[in-house]
């Protein structure tokens, strides 16, 4: 016990990175993964992305089909977590074993860069947020107002990721029953004037399209991060139960306030979501709604942040990982700092952010078929082993799963619909945006690809 709690302990800096866990230092319950989830989702962004699903032009009850359709996403997200359990390690070293040691590196180094631009997009916004809620209360600091919100934001995320798995799980629980009350009471106030009889505005093909892209985007980009905050279970948590608790906690924050986003875009001017969210709200809870957004904004940067520091390790940064998140803390601040006083580039760096879904649908198709071809088994000494290793394989690299990876990519270039790249397939399919779909066709590449010489589990 006095290993267990020197390694991973509440307010105490985590001495694990991608190391395996132990078993005697294994511990905790599928049950934290609800609140981790939950936590962790109950942020703006899906209000936004509600409210763009009917910008889209879809009607109130189709655009809430599609939020729930997204919400459902988890129980996939959640269910990968079990590689997490039988390894012991993070999900990017268990990727190792689907694209080789080598191989899997590209996929790190963009998982990366994703995880950075979300964390500072998220900053900006909860930045953004406490300004605004400063001046509300009287004080309009200008630069110096903005300078010290963006500081608490920086300070509340990084101090809880660089503290550690406990730390995150701890914050996330307990912030998660400040949104939950918070977010239910926008709910009380947005729900009942929305207008769930006026007509779809023709959205097509392209509408459909870009609305499930929108609401599935957000449930695909964790697909690398999983196992980060499964590896401490105990090796007999149930597959089950891992898989609900998670889910369900994922599911129903992204659906209510996508929800939320899809009745406040019935009644008001979306084009700025927090400007006309707060239009829908009496004065005396705009102040709540401004620090909503901030702990939202924080919330979702934690997991992030934190993930990111295993993920620098994964490229074989020889520091630890409480060492290597001060990269990843100094990037985003960097980062936040020159789209908040220098130049706006959080709309291009949201372009080129959804542009990578080209890459991560792909690798999702095959890590997570990997993943079930193997029933989630690995030799979990190999994939941390180099050159001989069981998860070598030639040069470094897995031949079906990069021929996989590369198919998938095709596709979905083919049939992406960005602000930075129009595939030439998008016209001809009626403007549908399919970049997801090369998550299916990756999927069965690697399926066929190991259909003669399957995939090896450890036992």
């Amino acid at each position: 016990m006095a290993d267990q709690q020197q390694s991973d302990e509440v307010f105490h800096v985590e001495t694990h990175g991608i190391d395996r866990i132990p078993d005697g230092e294994r511990h905790g319950s599928a049950k934290d993964l609800f609140w981790l989830w939950f936590g962790s989702n109950l942020t703006f962004t899906y209000v936004i992305n509600g409210a763009l699903a009917v910008a889209f032009g879809l009607s109130f009850w189709q655009a809430t089909a599609v939020v729930v359709v997204g919400g459902l996403a988890f129980f996939v997200i959640s269910a990968a977590g079990l590689s997490g359990i039988r390894t012991g390690t993070a999900t990017l070293v268990i990727s190792r074993a689907a694209f080789g040691t080598r191989g899997n590196w590209p996929a790190g180094v963009l998982n990366w860069i994703v995880s950075i631009g979300y964390t500072i997009v998220n900053t900006v916004v909860g930045t953004l947020a406490l300004e605004v809620f400063f001046a509300e209360i009287g004080w309009q600091g200008g630069d110096t107002a903005r300078a010290l919100a963006l500081l608490i934001t920086l300070t509340l995320t990084f101090a809880v990721a660089m503290w550690g798995h406990a730390t995150v799980q701890f914050a996330e629980r307990w912030m998660a029953y400040a949104l939950a009350a918070g977010f239910g009471a926008l709910l009380v106030f947005v729900l009942p004037g929305a207008d769930t009889t006026a007509p779809a505005t023709g959205p097509g093909a392209a509408g459909w399209s870009l609305a499930f892209v929108v609401m599935l985007s957000s449930p695909f980009s964790y697909v690398p991060m999983p196992a980060d905050y499964t590896r401490y279970l105990p090796t007999t948590t149930s597959l089950r139960s891992l898989t609900c608790c998670g889910a369900l906690g994922g599911f129903l924050s992204s659906v209510a306030l996508g929800v939320a986003g899809v009745a406040a875009a019935t009644q008001t001017d979306m084009t700025d979501a927090v400007a006309g969210t707060e239009k829908l709200l009496p004065g005396w809870f705009q102040p709540v709604f401004l620090a909503l957004v901030l702990l939202g904004s924080v919330t979702n940067s934690i997991i992030t942040l934190y993930s990111s520091s295993l993920n620098l390790q994964v490229l074989g940064i020889p520091w630890s990982r409480s060492r290597a998140i001060l990269i990843s803390a100094a990037v985003t601040a960097a980062g936040s700092l020159w789209a908040l006083f220098f130049a706006d580039f959080t709309e291009s760096l949201l372009s080129f952010l959804s542009l990578l879904i080209i890459v991560f649908a792909p690798w999702s198709g095959v890590f997570l078929t990997d993943m079930v071809l193997r029933r989630c088994r690995y030799d979990a000494d190999a994939l941390h082993a180099g050159p001989g290793g069981a998860y070598w394989y030639r040069s470094g690299y897995h031949p079906a799963g990069m021929a996989a990876l590369l198919t998938g990519i095709a596709f979905s270039a083919l049939t992406c619909d960005s602000e930075l790249w129009t595939g030439p397939l998008v016209a001809p399919l009626g403007g549908a945006d399919l970049t997801l779909l090369g998550s299916v066709v990756s999927a069965l590449a690697y399926w066929a690809l190991t259909a003669r010489t399957p995939v090896r589990s450890a036992r």
